[in-house]
């Protein structure tokens, strides 16, 4: 089975694994902290999603305006940079590998429901972007993907399957639009 296989759960079962009391702790530090524009000063957030459990790299650039559902199911590696307005709606476990790049207004949605059921369960997929790779301005990427190496995702674009290594995407749904060549 596929890593980032979505997982059905009857609504009532879901759980951030964290307690009532860690949740409206890390509600208020989000709005005052990474939600509130306000506040430029990176060494602090990255300090307070350490303290929430957060798994963060050396390097990381979280800019203003950026909401977090739950930092410990978040996992960020180094020199990676998430732009103003991003949303990590994690609701299960999201990695972001080393020297990527989440631009402004891009959502990270792990989060779904089953539309064919008359209970609307929720669905659940991890995503994980690895290393070296792009997610462009207000780009989607949907519950249960990976994003390979290298990939990019171009402004605007939704990703509804896995990117493949090395290939730029457009588009909703994204299709491969050609190579990606570093020098």
């Amino acid at each position: 089975m596929k890593e980032t296989a979505l997982i059905n759960f009857n609504n009532s079962w879901y759980s951030p694994k964290a307690s009532k009391l860690k949740q409206i702790s890390w509600y208020i530090v989000n709005c005052l902290f990474f939600k509130n524009s306000l506040n430029p000063i990176n060494f602090i957030k990255v300090f307070l999603l350490r303290s929430f459990g957060a798994t963060i790299g050396i390097g990381v650039v979280i800019k203003p305006n950026v909401n977090i559902k739950y930092p410990w199911l978040l996992e960020i590696g180094e020199y990676s940079w998430i732009g103003e307005s991003v949303w990590i709606d994690n609701l299960i476990h999201i990695k972001i590998g080393k020297n990527v790049c989440v631009s402004q207004g891009a959502l990270l949605l792990t989060g779904n429901h089953d539309y064919k059921k008359s209970t609307f369960d929720l669905q659940v997929g991890k995503i994980i972007l690895e290393d070296g790779v792009w997610i462009g301005a207000r780009a989607v990427v949907c519950p249960g993907l990976i994003c390979h190496t290298h990939s990019i995702l171009t402004a605007g674009s939704i990703a509804t399957k896995d990117l493949e290594p090395y290939k730029i995407y457009q588009g909703n749904p994204a299709t491969i639009v050609r190579e990606r060549t570093i020098v």
